[in-house]
């Protein structure tokens, strides 16, 4: 029950960013801008053929969707496995569970449309932000919260279950039920 539950955190991650580039590739079309902000925010439709920043769109498509199948199964399958662990704390499942969830999601669009799709597009003045889907987003907050625990050199947190172990269950008191 308890791992079913923290399943629910990438499916949701996933429906999030697979319902929303449903959603923008009914509004607009590839190369099409509309401003949320002026100047500021913009949902902008791109396809990235490549990898992060569209790198790697230098390479023949057939390298590409090979170096990206295996790059993903891996990561799955290892980030998955940690996930999973039974001894992983929950902020750590948080974060692993953000990046399952945007690795499924980029993985899907590219094996489905060839291509990731982009759309939230940031700009202040001259400068500007690639653009970049709900996917990135999760996989880099989700990165951050996974870096920031591994710094800080955190200690693996009992779970309740094996505290319980650990020192018995809870004494009554005299006068006192704590089973009411």
């Amino acid at each position: 029950m308890r791992r079913l539950f923290w399943l629910l955190l990438p499916a949701s991650v996933l429906a999030l960013d697979l319902g929303s580039k449903a959603w923008i590739l009914k509004l607009l079309a590839e190369g099409e801008s509309r401003p949320v902000i002026k100047g500021f925010f913009y949902l902008t439709v791109g396809f990235n053929r490549g990898a992060i920043f569209g790198s790697l769109t230098w390479l023949p498509s057939l390298a590409r969707v090979i170096l990206f199948t295996v790059a993903a199964v891996a990561a799955l399958v290892i980030i998955g496995q940690m996930f999973l662990e039974k001894s992983a704390a929950n902020w750590d499942r948080v974060a692993l569970g953000f990046i399952l969830g945007g690795i499924l999601g980029n993985s899907l669009d590219r094996y489905f449309r060839g291509a990731v799709v982009d759309f939230l597009d940031f700009a202040f003045g001259a400068w500007h932000y690639w653009t970049f889907n709900f996917a990135d987003s999760f996989i880099l907050v989700g990165a951050v919260i996974f870096g920031l625990r591994m710094l800080r050199g955190h200690k693996v947190e009992p779970r309740v279950e094996e505290r319980v172990q650990e020192t018995g269950p809870p004494q009554s008191h005299e006068g006192t039920n704590i089973d009411e």
